[in-house]
């Protein structure tokens, strides 16, 4: 059994491996997990991730789902009564998308094993791409930014959902006791694994907020970059242009 220690988020390659290593062991039960955890919100906060991509200006593009997870970010994409391209999904968790693979079958869906520090692909590729509660894993999230708009073609959008700290201070004090006292405990019953829901807290309190995103993607060489809250604020949609 790994040590609570495992739980605390690491630096660089160890942090790699470590974020590797818990989502490979929690693939089985992630997708029940999202849901119940959420009380099943995700599956709106991702509609609106997708409605956030502008992907109606290139209907028949190809689009990047980024630490792609179990693919239901690319999923929410791909069943888009007008969408007509279709969807690379990405990740370093080989676990992850074979339990994806599942829920793919007949979709403009295909699935690649890929660091998304060093992504697999060819400059100026993708017509728009994805990143669904995976930016905050990244053992550099500048470097990841940046390798992300690199396969992105000039006017492209990417758009980032991830977790945040809500303004709100009654909100906030509400988030917290549930996201640190709650969550671990249950999502430790549910998963069997002793610290993966642990590290979830951890990961999002050390991850910069809205405003410290929003710099990493100026960095990154983006445009035109805005986000909003999402659900009183616990999530946000961010977003930018290459």
């Amino acid at each position: 059994m790994q040590s609570a220690f495992d739980a605390t988020p690491r630096e660089g390659s160890e942090r790699a491996r470590q974020v590797r290593q818990l989502f490979s062991e929690i693939a089985p039960r992630y997708d029940l997990l999202n849901h119940l955890l959420s009380f099943n919100i995700d599956r709106l906060w991702r509609k609106k991730a997708v409605r956030t991509l502008d992907w109606e200006r290139a209907p028949e593009g190809i689009y990047l789902d980024a630490c792609a997870g179990t693919l239901d970010l690319a999923l929410e994409l791909a069943k888009r009564k007008d969408f007509r391209g279709r969807v690379i999904a990405s990740d370093f968790a080989q676990p992850m998308l074979v339990k994806g693979a599942l829920k793919i079958d007949r979709t403009p869906i295909s699935s690649v094993c890929g660091d998304s520090l060093r992504l697999p692909f060819g400059n100026q590729t993708f017509d728009g791409a994805m990143v669904g509660f995976g930016v905050r894993n990244l053992a550099d999230v500048r470097l990841g930014l940046a390798e992300v708009r690199r396969v992105l073609k000039p006017g492209s959008r990417l758009v980032v959902l991830e977790f945040t700290d809500p303004p709100s201070r009654f909100m906030r004090m509400a988030y917290t006791f549930y996201f640190h006292r709650l969550l671990p405990i249950v999502g430790r019953i549910v998963s069997g694994h002793p610290w993966a829901y642990t590290y979830l807290p951890e990961s999002v309190k050390e991850f910069p907020g809205p405003e410290g995103l929003a710099k990493l993607f100026d960095e990154a060489g983006f445009r035109d970059v805005g986000w909003r809250f999402l659900t009183g604020g616990i999530a946000a949609i961010h977003w930018g242009v290459a």
